[in-house]
């Protein structure tokens, strides 16, 4: 908007820095259109994990020998670094949501 022509170029390196850093972290937070459904990784989603838990989202998580298994509201045992792993649960999970929509849906 032509507010860095007036000020120095140190102060506009330094401010250009920091915008970086800003859109890499929360750009996508602009085109969320809806919360989370998954949070994959405990250590490195460590904040995540503690906004869902101050904003009140239920989380599930899976967690390894070096997560802590109390900040999620539901803990995986299991193996968060293979693909194999997460790939296996996920479809457990969506097997059971479906199994279990199904059945609400034939109770009604």
């Amino acid at each position: 908007m032509g507010k860095f022509q007036h000020l120095p170029k140190r102060d506009v390196a330094i401010l250009k820095r920091k915008l970086s850093t800003l859109q890499r972290y929360l750009g996508g937070i602009k085109y969320m259109t809806r919360l989370p459904d998954i949070v994959l990784d405990q250590q490195k989603e460590y904040i995540a994990l503690r906004e869902c838990a101050i904003l009140g989202i239920p989380t599930i998580s899976l967690v390894d020998t070096n997560c802590d298994p109390d900040l999620a509201n539901i803990s995986i045992p299991a193996n968060d670094d293979t693909m194999t792993s997460i790939r296996l649960i996920l479809n457990k999970l969506v097997f059971a949501i479906c199994e279990g929509r199904s059945l609400y849906i034939r109770n009604r």
